[in-house]
């Protein structure tokens, strides 16, 4: 004699779109995109004064005018 296979039923909840989730989380990665980008620059701005007040300092061959007359 051969039994009926048994069937079990489980309830899967449907699986919905959390866009308000998706959004609080962009702000929150970008919150922490914004502090880190922050610190580094001003880490890297307070290190390059302090390397350019040194005395025995070589001037550094950087230039930041944009339009340079003399090319």
């Amino acid at each position: 004699m051969q039994q009926e296979p048994v069937v079990t039923w489980v309830t899967v909840e449907k699986p919905t779109f959390d866009l308000v989730g998706l959004v609080l989380g962009s702000f929150h990665l970008a919150g922490v995109l914004l502090v880190v980008a922050f610190a580094v620059g001003l880490l890297s701005g307070i290190l390059l004064i302090r390397s350019r007040r040194r005395p025995d300092a070589e001037p550094a061959d950087v230039s930041l005018h944009l339009d340079d007359s003399r090319a």
